[in-house]
């Protein structure tokens, strides 16, 4: 028999279809460390962005759940639209998520994913857990996004000054431009800006500004 047959024999012995269940095994790489493989960045560099990004991801995670929150809980003359425009906002930041994540993951350290661990390093407030009126639920949203946007453009600075142009780009191009197009849409939806006015003659009229002569 030639060694590759014995091989191939060893293996079939050994084979079975039976799945393991219940492995308990150790953790071989603690949440907070970084691992080194050569992506011509430095040590410090790339332990910042894992540290800047994580908390950013915690954020954004919950920044998504939000949404979720909101976009079932809409209610009123407008819950259609903002219905649809809440969930389309979650599906972007649902993939500002994986892109965060992998980044981590790329720079050699551990994605924060769980979700009782997001909530024990998440800067966002709680929101109370049943449903608000729904500017509330708009402000909410807003004030969520200006922490993850702050906290993009201190990690996007630091990012570029110590050599780590991936991390810089990702924030800039992604999270930062989309969640800026996004408050803005949820912004226009605060404002008190009547379509008409009602003459009294029952007949409707363009609004003129105050300033029109």
């Amino acid at each position: 028999m030639t060694v590759a047959a014995k091989g191939s024999a060893r293996v079939s012995k050994k084979s079975s279809s039976q799945p393991w269940l219940h492995v308990d095994g150790s953790e071989i790489q603690e949440y907070g460390t970084v691992r080194t493989w050569p992506l011509g960045l430095s040590d410090e560099a790339r332990n910042y962005s894992c540290g800047r990004l994580n908390q950013i991801l915690a954020d954004t995670q919950i920044l998504y759940a939000l949404y979720k929150k909101h976009h079932w809980l809409m209610r009123g003359p407008t819950f259609y639209q903002l219905h649809l425009l809440l969930d389309k906002h979650a599906d972007e930041q649902l993939k500002l998520v994986d892109e965060l994540a992998e980044r981590v993951q790329t720079l050699g350290g551990i994605a924060v994913g769980d979700p009782r661990h997001v909530a024990e390093i998440t800067s966002v407030p709680r929101p109370p857990n049943g449903a608000e009126e729904v500017p509330a639920m708009l402000s909410r949203l807003i004030e969520a996004h200006e922490t993850v946007l702050i906290g993009a453009h201190e990690a996007a600075a630091r990012a570029d000054e110590l050599g780590d142009d991936g991390t810089n780009d990702l924030l800039v191009s992604d999270v930062i431009r989309t969640g800026e197009l996004q408050v803005w849409f949820l912004v226009e939806h605060l404002v008190d800006t009547p379509l008409i006015d009602v003459s009294g003659n029952g007949h409707t009229k363009p609004r003129r500004s105050r300033t029109a002569k």
